[in-house]
């Protein structure tokens, strides 16, 4: 176990750079930055030259990286345009973010998978088919429509929850955000737990428990459960990174101050500090999330073995 999990950190080294890399590369090539900052006012030749010369934007886009990264690994990601660390952005807007993404996930795991299982085990019943059209539902509808509708009826018409979230975000007040967030992926997990408790359900392990007699809540928890998890475990570990860095939408209709409302208003005034910035974590937070979800493989499934 510990040689694969050395080789697997080295694996993603490679990764790291090349996605920073390009991230790096798309923001400022597409870009001006020094444009950004001054928006409509053209600037000073000189001055342009100035701070184009503090932010080595003069130099190849190679050096202009590899500075970036010697910052990275000294702790330093930049200074946003307003003259605000981005560290100190990242540490208002990630807590915030990452309790969304908890509600969310809880949401997924216990709703979703409860109603996969449910559905899988009574494959071609109404209540497989209710479930199947639901999910279908859920996942037509954008997450901007379900999450207006959501909002007026939960906070406006009704008055259950608050229509926006305040500044400090706690977890009562990001129960209805973390729905919405979580609906498209909920709906997803559904769908993979159904589909494969249904096909694990007719696997020749699942009917020799049976055939040794053991109870019908023993086969599905400790046979069929843990080996039709593995892929929505896959899924639920990728879909961490995507939940954070997909918040914006969610975000700018509950009014939250997190990743997803950091980068919005970074790619809107061409804020590359904030963007490349807050990027660079949400890689670093799907490398760790895969590997989390590998090592977790052998205890969902002993066959598994690590070399």
């Amino acid at each position: 176990m510990g040689r694969y999990v050395v080789r697997r950190l080295l694996q993603m080294v490679p990764v790291f750079i090349g996605s920073t890399f390009l991230i790096f590369f798309m923001v400022y090539t597409l870009g001006d930055p020094v444009a950004a900052l001054f928006g409509d006012k053209a600037p000073d030749p000189a001055t342009a030259a100035r701070i184009r010369q503090e932010l080595y934007l003069d130099e190849p886009l190679w050096k202009q990286y590899a500075h970036y990264m010697g910052q990275i690994l000294s702790g330093d990601f930049g200074t946003a345009f307003n003259g605000q660390p981005v560290i100190e952005l990242m540490a208002d807007a990630f807590p915030v973010t990452l309790r969304l993404t908890l509600v969310a996930i809880l949401f997924e795991i216990v709703i979703g998978i409860t109603l996969g299982v449910l559905s899988g085990l009574r494959r071609g019943r109404s209540a497989d088919t209710t479930v199947l059209l639901l999910t279908l539902i859920v996942v037509s509808i954008p997450t901007f429509v379900s999450g207006y509708v959501l909002q007026y009826l939960f906070g406006v018409k009704w008055g259950i929850v608050s229509p926006s979230v305040s500044p400090e975000a706690p977890f009562d007040e990001l129960l209805l955000p973390g729905i919405v967030l979580a609906l498209t992926s909920l709906a997803y997990v559904t769908r993979l737990s159904r589909t494969s408790i249904a096909e694990n359900s007719r696997a020749d392990y699942v009917r020799t428990a049976v055939a040794k007699g053991l109870p019908r809540r023993r086969v599905v928890t400790r046979h069929l459960l843990r080996n039709s998890l593995i892929p929505v475990v896959t899924f639920i570990g990728t879909d961490i990174g995507a939940l954070m860095g997909g918040a914006i939408v969610t975000e700018r209709i509950f009014n939250i101050h997190g990743v997803g409302f950091q980068l919005y208003q970074g790619v809107l005034r061409q804020n590359s500090p904030t963007v490349v910035g807050f990027v660079t974590i949400l890689v670093i937070v799907f490398l760790l999330a895969n590997l989390f979800v590998d090592l977790l493989y052998a205890v969902l499934d002993p066959r598994i073995r690590y070399a």
